[in-house]
């Protein structure tokens, strides 16, 4: 498990389990604004992104712009931020696409995170001013991370192939369906040609009777999806194969749903690729540090 947090590691963490797990913590802050970065990971990435997001800052408070306030919703399942007013959410970062947390050592306001856009796939650094609380937000990040990381290996981690083999049936089903539908309207314009032409084939009854077995929904198995059943084998029907009514509800971003309770019938075709993200965004871990953003003039404040 490559957690990397390779800060304070003889600190223990700020909160219980249960108030990440089951709630979340809040913070409020001063919101200086995300700029794109080209890594990660990196105090020289993230000195470079708060100082351009300062001097961006000290502009529009010279024409007369406040910067504005937000609020922090950290739990397990990523961090929020929010108006505090109306509550309306703007970013939602989810955990595992945070790789870097770095506050300043000799601020105590200033700290930033480096988040991967579920989007567009850049990596964004969100900068803020969080009134000498920077370290305790950038700890209770890294304790989210890690209870986020342990339920995904308790519950999604752990079977992970299984559930990729479970989407990939859905899908190969999927497939199935379609390529039978397409099979029966062309077995219907055949038959609809043939009785135009009033020229009814040798065998019509019976060559007719066992296409319909062939091709009708009753006898197909997503084992052997192209062999006829006989309906006389006493063969249990096979599983439903209707798709959760939710489909296109994204996967780990829409709530309420749960990636770390939630059974396999609950994912879509596209399992995979979102489950291989997931595990490919833990496994990069987090990296925690405390450093020296800058010391020029216009850190003195914002």
């Amino acid at each position: 498990m490559n957690r990397a947090f390779n800060r304070k590691k003889d600190k223990s963490w700020m909160h219980t389990p249960e108030a990440l797990a089951k709630h979340y913590i809040a913070y409020n802050a001063k919101f200086l604004g995300n700029t794109e970065v080209e890594a990660p990971k990196g105090t020289e990435v993230v000195k470079d992104a708060v100082r351009k997001l300062k001097f961006q800052r000290h502009i529009k408070k010279s024409e007369g712009q406040k910067i504005p306030k937000v609020e922090l919703q950290i739990s397990i399942y990523g961090v929020k931020i929010l108006d505090p007013k109306t509550k309306d959410v703007e970013h939602n970062c989810q955990l595992h696409r945070i790789s870097f947390c770095a506050d300043d050592k000799t601020d105590k306001r200033i700290f930033t995170f480096i988040c991967k856009d579920s989007e567009s796939n850049k990596h964004l650094c969100y900068v803020f001013d969080s009134e000498k609380c920077a370290e305790e937000i950038t700890l209770t990040i890294g304790q989210a991370f890690d209870l986020a990381y342990k339920k995904f290996l308790e519950s999604g981690g752990k079977d992970v192939e299984t559930r990729k083999q479970i989407g990939g049936l859905q899908k190969r089903i999927q497939e199935l369906e379609t390529e039978n539908a397409e099979l029966k309207k062309q077995l219907q314009d055949l038959e609809e040609q043939l009785m135009i032409a009033h020229v009814p084939p040798v065998g019509s009854i019976s060559t007719r009777q066992q296409s319909t077995d062939i091709f009708d929904m009753v006898p197909f198995s997503p084992v052997t999806p192209l062999v006829p059943v006989p309906a006389s084998n006493g063969c249990p029907p096979p599983p439903p194969t209707t798709l959760p009514p939710d489909i296109s509800k994204d996967l780990f971003g829409a709530e309420p749903f749960d990636p770390f309770t939630c059974g396999a019938a609950d994912f879509p075709p596209d399992i995979q690729s979102k489950l291989d993200e997931m595990q490919e965004g833990f496994k990069m871990g987090l990296t925690l540090e405390g450093t020296v953003f800058s010391l020029d003039p216009l850190d003195g404040r914002c």
